[in-house]
């Protein structure tokens, strides 16, 4: 009689540490996985809706009007005498899509606590695959910018887009990391302290009144409060898009340059924070 043999399993899956790096070489290698998430939340979004793509162009169109009128008719700020449609669009469209990238990776651990508890893939998949499969909807709003910005171009308004447009996929770029880097960092922080949920909800949406977004960065004269905004990563990315789009605003390449560094060494933090997070994941959720 033949004797049975046992099988033994010697492989033990541990999360990536940070001494062994940030675990970027298993994600490319795993890299089909992320296009498969993506395929999997833009399939996500149209079911069981009335509009479907629709949405997408309303609510940057909606936001426009409200914008209109509360902070061009009732309070009168001034948008460096560029059409209200064009400037406010331009604003929506990018912050949209930060915050919206921004709200989804911090909800990384809580939405896919299911799947990440029954096998194993790289984690920095699914906060990965977001960001992109976002830039769907915010391709179909950027559209609507263009299609508007050009209905003023053709009626003989003076826009005056620059060179400076060219850098429009380093500000995606920019946007994202920044998106990603932060969004890592509070999912890792709210695993284990639930109700900063709450607070950093609050803190995006005051960040978006400390961003030039309804209102161009020259109408902060107040020199100190100036300089503190500039602190901000997001005000030179828009910034830079307004003055490219139609030659107003301000552009600083020590600016840019500053939100850069900003935005990589918090990118590089969310990783750090986010594998580390990935051992007492379970436990905690």
């Amino acid at each position: 009689m033949k004797q049975s043999e046992e099988t033994y399993f010697n492989t033990v899956i541990t999360p990536q540490s940070f001494a062994r790096g940030l675990g970027l070489r298993e994600l490319w290698q795993k890299r089909y996985l992320i296009w498969l998430f993506i395929k999997r939340d833009i399939t996500v979004q149209f079911k069981q809706t009335i509009f479907g793509m629709g949405w997408y162009f309303i609510s940057p169109l909606f936001s426009m009007f409200m914008y209109i009128i509360v902070f061009g008719r009732i309070a009168g700020i001034p948008t460096d005498d560029i059409p209200q449609p064009v400037f406010y669009l331009s604003g929506i469209c990018l912050w949209e899509y930060f915050s919206e990238c921004l709200t989804a990776v911090s909800n990384t651990f809580q939405s896919n606590a299911g799947l990440f508890g029954k096998v194993y893939f790289p984690r920095l998949v699914s906060p990965v695959s977001v960001v992109i499969s976002k830039m769907f909807r915010f391709s179909l709003q950027l559209g609507t910018f263009i299609i508007v910005y050009l209905l003023f171009l053709f009626k003989g308004v003076n826009l005056c887009p620059t060179w400076y447009l060219l850098l429009f996929p380093v500000l995606v770029f920019m946007i994202q990391c920044l998106a990603l880097g932060l969004g890592l960092i509070i999912s890792s922080l709210t695993t284990k302290y639930k109700d900063l949920v709450n607070f950093f909800g609050v803190f995006v949406s005051l960040w978006m009144y400390a961003t030039p977004i309804v209102y161009p960065l020259s109408y902060v004269t107040n020199p100190t409060l100036h300089k503190i905004m500039l602190f901000n990563p997001m005000t030179a990315i828009i910034e830079t898009f307004k003055y490219g789009a139609y030659g107003a605003g301000e552009f600083s390449w020590t600016s840019l340059g500053y939100s850069a560094v900003i935005i990589f060494v918090l990118l590089f933090i969310g990783i750090a924070m986010f594998n580390r997070k990935q051992k007492y994941f379970i436990d905690t959720i």
